[in-house]
């Protein structure tokens, strides 16, 4: 059962009704809506720009979902400071607390204003009566906010689903971007009913590990601009940083001429991004070897260890195999399955890889290596950074005989 407002018949009738009536928008034909108008407000942070398309859109509400502890309000209160007059709505936190964050955080902008609310109809009803809109207007979080024509509890669907459609039609009406945090839940899906992302325009995901200085920021939905991009981040201890050069978070500094290390390229969005594959193999005396993944999939990482057992030859039975990436990132794509391959030969032959090497492609069952998805953009990247020596489907078809070129073994 969901809560619904119920709207009577007699409330539809006579001059109720005749107000409707004239209320009703117009039909607008879609050519003579000028669109350079309103233009999009830059957030003037360079990789959330990035994964917005450019901006935020004027009315345009943003669902920002992540886990307890990620850094969602660190990342709206410094958005805060950049975009002007913004009405913070914390159901959450007090003033007091979101102040001494702000103090650490470095927050100079005079025109934030905090309102410690969780009745969304006496949210609205404020921003209706403000002599001044703010430039941006943040809800944390939406599962704290209820209004009183329902009885239910706050974060219930009815109530989720309500309060989101008020804040949804004040954003219309008056072309203020609204950004609404949301709870995730233990199964890692945004706490609520589903309709809650068909309801605002876009919804980001910001994820990473706690105890890592990482975090990303994908767009699921973004109605407009891409879902394929990605924002990178690190935090720090004065907030979270744009981070360009992702690279040097991804890539082992100093360390050089070491067995098990291969550089890959994997894509974030349309950024091509290098990152390091470091693997171990140890010898066993137990009759069960450990197959440990960290960072890409561990039923993949069994696949690929078949595949150099069957394919190349190599006794991993009698080995335990442990890979992981570097810097805290999840590869979600096959187009580094050559660079693991590689790694755990490396390091069974305690033999690295010669200097400059980037090992891109995805392998078959046969052993065969296949061409990615923009492997010439990624291949130019890592040439960019240093990397002159690709490994690739267009040098060697086969594993195998990457293997012997490469170890001297067959």
């Amino acid at each position: 059962m969901v809560e619904t407002i119920e709207t009577t018949t007699t409330a539809r009738s006579g001059k109720a009704r005749e107000r409707n009536r004239q209320s009703v928008n117009k039909p607008l034909n879609l050519n003579s809506i000028n669109t350079s108008k309103r233009p999009r407000i830059p957030t003037k942070s360079q990789e959330l720009d990035r994964v917005l398309g450019g901006g935020i859109v004027p009315g345009q509400v943003i669902l920002i979902a992540g886990e307890p502890g990620i850094g969602k309000s660190t990342l709206l209160l410094q958005l805060a400071n950049k975009l002007g007059d913004t009405l913070y709505v914390s159901g959450e936190e007090s003033a007091f607390q979101i102040a001494t964050r702000a103090t650490r955080l470095g927050i100079k902008n005079k025109g934030i204003e905090v309102f410690e609310e969780t009745d969304v109809d006496e949210v609205v009803e404020q921003l209706n009566a403000a002599t001044k809109e703010p430039s941006v207007v943040i809800i944390d979080s939406i599962q704290t906010m209820s209004t009183s024509d329902l009885s239910g509890l706050a974060g219930s669907v009815g109530q989720v689903r309500e309060c989101t459609l008020r804040l949804v039609r004040f954003a219309k009406r008056k072309g203020v971007p609204i950004f609404i945090v949301g709870h995730v839940t233990k199964e890692g899906t945004v706490a609520g009913p589903a309709v809650l992302a068909h309801i605002v325009d876009t919804v980001l995901w910001f994820e990473g590990e706690k105890s890592l200085q990482l975090r990303l920021i994908r767009a699921v939905k973004n109605r407009f601009g891409p879902t394929d991009e990605v924002g990178i981040f690190e935090m720090t201890d004065k907030g979270l940083t744009s981070l360009t050069n992702a690279d040097r978070i991804f890539l082992t500094q100093g360390a050089k001429g070491v067995s098990g290390s291969v550089i890959s390229s994997t894509l974030q969005g349309t950024r091509p991004m290098l990152v390091e594959i470091q693997s171990l193999t140890t010898s066993i005396k137990s009759a069960f070897p450990k197959r440990i993944a960290q960072g890409i999939d561990p039923r993949r990482l069994e696949l690929l260890i078949a595949i150099l057992i069957k394919r190349v030859g190599l006794p991993l039975y009698d080995y335990d195999v442990f890979v992981n990436v570097t810097g805290g990132i999840k590869l979600e794509e096959n187009a580094c399955d050559l660079a693991v391959a590689l790694s755990i030969a490396s390091s069974f032959y305690d033999k690295p890889l010669p200097k400059g090497t980037v090992a891109i492609g995805e392998l078959g069952l046969l052993g065969e290596v296949r061409e990615v998805i923009a492997e010439e953009k990624r291949l130019k990247e890592a040439k960019r950074l240093g990397f002159t020596n690709p490994v690739s489907s267009k040098e060697h078809k086969y594993l195998n005989q990457i293997i012997k070129e490469v170890f001297g073994k067959k």
